[in-house]
């Protein structure tokens, strides 16, 4: 067989491999298992420092779309490895046939992979999408990719035997005249496999959290409780968990005397308190909508861990996410009685989107640390480090005093002759779990400020909403000025020395036009 058609039959088989393993991935992650096709982005992301990853975020069209580049290029490039991995075989094969024993095959295209598989990617094995404690998890992901792996493996091997055959007197490997309905033959099945695959993916696209990711809650619609389909909403997951509670169960571990173990039940039947909280996200704008508030129920953080008994070297806590998401904080956030468990949010079991059955809940620090659907609490030493604390983001995970003018909207233009009663201002302030004393507005570009009315208080874990009423004396272009005071009587300020990845600071702004 000439060398030619030797690679050409493996790249062609190779192919046909790389689709069939690549829908039977696609089958397994609607199953709710853990794939190569996500998890390898999961353990690059925290390579790639913030700024660099927000460029790449803006220059293909925000999260969603790097997301969707994410999967799509992974998806390419196990075709195309696939395909070369092929050829390769199909040019050792001409050389030497008894290469082409299973037990090489299984050697070269199976345990290899998984050993690499099992080597680059340990740290996030453990994801599962229905909810299975992060051992059971990591063992169901091997076991997933073993099957992908083998499927390759015995496609590809039977596909190049399909296009070749063996001439006994030579003992040698050749195309049959055939090859043409043979090669046609092999790369129907290709198609097959690839249209059940990109049916597979339809059916995953549907459920994909692209229809919510990046949901803002701002403008005329805000009110002081947020409804939960409106709460904001950030993940860095293609398709979140939608945990089946009886396969969940969560684990308390790490510098503790007493390790245990909680089931859904069990955590619901201790004392639980409400409290209202705001969230907000690390990458809020000054004048963007990724800050909600809610009435979350749960139990203290402090209450399992005082149970677990810490070690004297406890500095931190780690929180595990079944989706392999982690995030820390400091021993002493998680001891105070406002850091819940939540499993209720406004009056219903926590949202699939929002962390069912479990979530975190940590007053005045960004919402990043809120982990969702929680599997895991470890107590560990003060060099943890988190997802997106890996990454780059913080140090400083404090969220500063934020307000934002709702309305009305930046640009709009009122004529004074039209003018029947005074311009209402109305928006949102924030001080962390610091509470909100004072709002004030400027109309002349921060000289002077007005004292606006807080119609609504959160609380000191939560937002609080203000109003003011303003007549322009005359005709002209005004800049108007938001700006808080916390419940410790600090003003907001912007923060020069401040990293822009600990969230941004400084005051929002709307320009009004008013004509005669």
């Amino acid at each position: 067989m000439s060398r030619t058609k030797a690679i050409l039959a493996g790249f062609l088989a190779g192919l046909v491999g790389g689709i069939v393993m690549t829908a039977a991935m696609l089958l397994l992650a609607t199953l709710g298992v853990a794939t190569p096709l996500v998890i390898i982005g999961d353990r690059l992301s925290v390579f790639i420092p913030p700024g660099p990853f927000l460029s790449l975020m803006g220059k293909v069209g925000g999260y969603n779309h790097l997301k969707q580049l994410g999967v799509g290029s992974t998806i390419a490039g196990q075709l195309l490895v696939g395909a070369i991995a092929g050829a390769i075989f199909g040019l050792l094969a001409r050389r030497n046939p008894a290469r082409l024993s299973a037990v090489w095959t299984v050697s070269i295209f199976v345990v290899l992979p998984i050993v690499v598989f099992a080597m680059a990617l340990w740290s996030v094995l453990g994801t599962s999408y229905v909810g299975l404690p992060i051992g059971v998890a990591r063992l169901v992901t091997l076991v997933g990719f073993v099957l992908c792996v083998f499927i390759f493996e015995r496609t590809l091997t039977a596909g190049f035997r399909f296009l070749t055959t063996r001439k006994i007197r030579k003992q040698d490997y050749e195309f049959t005249p055939a090859i043409g309905r043979r090669a046609f033959v092999l790369g129907a099945i290709g198609a097959a496999a690839a249209g059940g695959g990109i049916a597979l993916a339809q059916k995953l696209y549907r459920v994909a959290a692209f229809s919510y990711d990046g949901t803002q809650y701002k403008g005329r619609i805000v009110e002081p409780i947020t409804p939960n389909e409106l709460f904001y909403c950030v993940t860095k997951n293609v398709v979140d968990p939608t945990v089946n509670v009886e396969l969940w169960h969560l684990e308390v571990n790490g510098l503790v005397q007493n390790r245990a173990t909680w089931r859904f039940q069990d955590l619901v039947g201790l004392p639980a308190r409400e409290q209202q909280t705001t969230l907000m996200c690390i990458s809020n704008g000054l004048d963007a909508g990724l800050i909600s508030n809610a009435i979350w129920k749960g139990i203290p953080l402090g209450e399992l861990l005082d149970q677990a008994v810490l070690l004297s070297s406890a500095a931190r806590v780690r929180l595990y996410g079944v989706d392999n998401y982690t995030d820390t904080i400091p021993l002493e956030k998680a001891l105070e009685p406002t850091t819940l468990l939540a499993f209720e949010m406004n009056g219903v079991p926590l949202p699939h989107r929002h962390g069912y059955p479990l979530r975190v809940i940590v007053p005045g620090y960004f919402g990043e640390k809120h982990v969702k659907w929680l599997t895991r609490i470890e107590v560990t030493d003060a060099n943890a480090k988190g997802f997106y604390e890996t990454q780059g983001w913080g140090p400083d995970f404090i969220t500063p005093t934020r307000s934002r003018i709702d309305v009305p909207d930046h640009g709009s233009q009122f004529s004074l002759g039209k003018l029947d009663a005074a311009i209402e201002l109305k928006g949102i302030a924030y001080g962390g779990d610091r509470g909100i004393s004072r709002v004030e507005l400027s109309f002349d570009d921060g000289k002077s400020w007005r004292e606006a009315e807080i119609y609504y208080s959160g609380g000191d874990l939560a937002w609080s909403l203000w109003k003011i009423e303003w007549m322009p004396d005359t005709a002209g272009d005004y800049v108007v000025v938001v700006r808080a005071t916390d419940g410790e009587g600090d003003v907001q300020e912007w923060e020069e020395d401040r990293s822009p990845f600990s969230g941004v600071t400084g005051f929002h702004k709307i320009a009004v036009h008013v004509t005669a």
